[in-house]
């Protein structure tokens, strides 16, 4: 995927919504980043009797997935590779259609990519000629929304930690630097679904750690609602509230299974590593 396809997906550049407008509902005021307006609570996302085959293949990749994620819900798909989370991370996406059954965001069916969920991919994607707050902003540049550019990104640079790196150059940063760039454009532009497609494994354990910990702190701030795709029980129990672990041939969930690795969700307590060691042991069980 070329830079400029990833950015159009991340900050929803080719999207558009679906016709259908969201019951009233859906809508419900958390408090937004700026300060302004209320923003939606998380996307509600259901998968309904989905499966997948890629041109070519004589048998389905993924196979009757049937779950829903409710919203402002972290929820983690688990498996080792191979087994089709980041195909099902795709499709819940909108990158491509399934051979049958369908994704659902807020009671629409997903057919195209949209402005209201973004993908986190494992590169940051970003655009090296650039500073950090004009990489930031381009979601809401190409959405034509300029005007927002100077509420929303400062604070969004201060939710990532980046507020002394605003003018500097983005090919000046640290790799886990460049995520927290990437992950503030992809929430300038006010998403309701966060998409993440192992987006930490290419960090330093350290960088990783600390990711890990603010995406899920600025997720639950903002009332997002989260899909990660990830093959680390660690970075699962740290992050999400629930697992989904897949089995491969083809892909499909084997367990579905909360989690709750206490309060704090501090790595070194007790709770943690006794939800660390369960959640392992279902792995190791089943996929």
């Amino acid at each position: 995927m070329t830079v400029q396809s990833t950015l159009r997906t991340t900050a929803g550049l080719d999207a558009h919504d679906h016709k259908t407008p969201l019951a009233t509902s859906d809508l419900k005021p958390r408090a937004s980043i700026d300060g302004g307006r209320p923003a939606r609570r998380g996307a509600h996302v259901q998968i309904d009797a989905l499966q997948h085959r890629y041109k070519g293949m004589s048998h389905n990749c993924l196979n009757d997935l049937n779950f829903q994620v409710e919203a402002g819900q972290i929820v983690a798909l688990v498996g080792r590779s191979g087994c089709g989370k980041s195909t099902l991370l795709h499709l819940i996406a909108g990158l491509m259609q399934p051979v049958a059954g369908g994704v659902y965001i807020n009671g629409n069916r997903v057919r195209s990519t949209c402005p209201r969920w973004v993908v986190m991919f494992q590169a940051p994607s970003l655009f090296p000629w650039m500073t950090v707050a004009q990489n930031a902003a381009l979601g809401l540049r190409f959405a034509g929304r300029t005007a927002d550019i100077p509420t929303r990104i400062p604070p969004l640079l201060a939710m990532v930690g980046l507020t002394a790196y605003a003018d500097r150059n983005v090919q000046d940063l640290s790799g886990g630097q460049q995520q927290r760039v990437a992950l503030a454009r992809s929430l300038a532009t006010e998403p309701d679904l966060l998409l993440l497609d192992e987006p930490f494994s290419a960090l330093d354990a350290f960088t990783r750690r600390a990711l890990q910990q603010d995406v899920r702190r600025i997720a639950k701030d903002l009332g997002l609602t989260v899909v990660l795709v990830t093959h680390d029980i660690t970075e699962a129990a740290i992050m999400a509230d629930r697992a989904l672990i897949m089995a491969p041939d083809p892909g499909r969930i084997v367990t579905d299974t909360v989690l709750d690795p206490g309060a704090d969700r501090h790595r070194d307590s007790p709770a943690f590593e006794a939800e660390r060691a369960r959640l392992a042991t279902l792995f190791e069980a089943t996929a």
